[in-house]
């Protein structure tokens, strides 16, 4: 971790609005894994967030709004942001998103295959689409409108933006 762990006592009055704010939508979103050093510090996206706050509240804003009008399946959601932490080797959003699916009951040698950026063998037909989506984007140039299409049909544009918002929402800030 490059960027220092800042704790509750040292936070400017900016840090401090953000993290009180933070603090309160994670507790209730967010639940599922490790988000606190043993000081109360923040650790993963939070923290870079607080070094920076006027940039980390936008984040912050970006990431409630996108949470509140999710419409994707969280099995969906999961496979899309483990595609991206695989692809990036972002080691928290990999062990927070585990944390996540493993609750939700997703199968041991599925996680395996995502965090080894290799396509599962026992996706379901939305979860195919979404996987070859994000595998797709995360890799860059243009994305083959096949794939989109099918993402669009699957999803309904609404779903297909909001495939394409978490992978850039998840990044290796991580």
């Amino acid at each position: 971790m490059r960027l220092p762990l800042i704790a509750p006592a040292d936070l400017t009055p900016q840090q401090k609005s953000l993290y009180d704010d933070m603090r309160k939508g994670i507790t209730s979103n967010f639940n599922a894994f490790k988000v606190l050093s043993e000081n109360g510090a923040l650790m993963g996206p939070w923290n870079p967030w607080l070094h920076e706050p006027g940039i980390g509240k936008a984040i912050w804003d970006l990431t409630l709004a996108m949470t509140a009008n999710a419409i994707l399946p969280d099995n969906v959601r999961q496979i899309v942001i483990l595609v991206v932490g695989a692809r990036f080797d972002a080691a928290y959003e990999i062990y927070a998103h585990i944390a996540v699916a493993e609750r939700e009951g997703m199968k041991p040698e599925r996680l395996a295959s995502l965090v080894a950026d290799l396509k599962p063998d026992d996706l379901t037909a939305e979860e195919t689409v979404a996987f070859d989506l994000a595998y797709k984007l995360v890799r860059g140039g243009t994305l083959p409108e096949p794939i989109y299409r099918r993402a669009v049909e699957t999803f309904g544009q609404h779903g297909t933006n909001e495939t394409i918002r978490l992978k850039t929402g998840h990044s290796p800030l991580h």
